[in-house]
């Protein structure tokens, strides 16, 4: 039995603390998931800058955004949210088989906004998230 799935037997939830659009593409978060016993994923705007940098999987989406109008912050978080609501679509069975519990996807506001609470919950209304011990969670 490997290591997180023991954990898992044990009453440990297992996150991930990393997103790229690789992870979904190549299956990589879809096999996490059924065969290390993931049941959660957390982000942040570090990891989603880093992803982004590192790799090509973004660029069409970003020339697509670029071409609507979209750029800056508004670009980046749009591309972080597409992420993890394919992320949220893969974990949705296990958040409705342990009642909410498990199954969370989550992704830290904008450093931008970290003095001031009004704005951050209208960013995370906006977003379609939900707002749950100062993340905003995707669902």
């Amino acid at each position: 039995m490997k290591a997180t799935q023991q954990l898992h037997n044990l009453g440990q939830s297992v996150w991930l603390d990393n997103i790229t659009r690789e992870l979904l593409t190549s299956g990589t978060l879809r096999h996490y998931i059924s065969e290390l016993s993931e049941t959660g994923l957390t982000s942040n705007p570090t990891i989603f800058d880093k992803a982004i940098k590192d790799a090509d999987f973004y660029d069409a989406a970003i020339d697509q955004k670029t071409a609507e109008g979209k750029s800056g912050e508004a670009l980046f978080f749009e591309l972080a949210l597409e992420d993890l609501t394919q992320a949220a679509d893969l974990l949705r069975p296990i958040h409705d088989a342990t009642g909410g519990v498990d199954g969370w996807v989550s992704l830290e506001v904008s450093p931008l906004l970290a003095d001031d609470t009004d704005d951050t919950i209208k960013a995370a209304a906006h977003s379609n998230l939900l707002f749950f011990k100062g993340e905003a969670v995707c669902f």
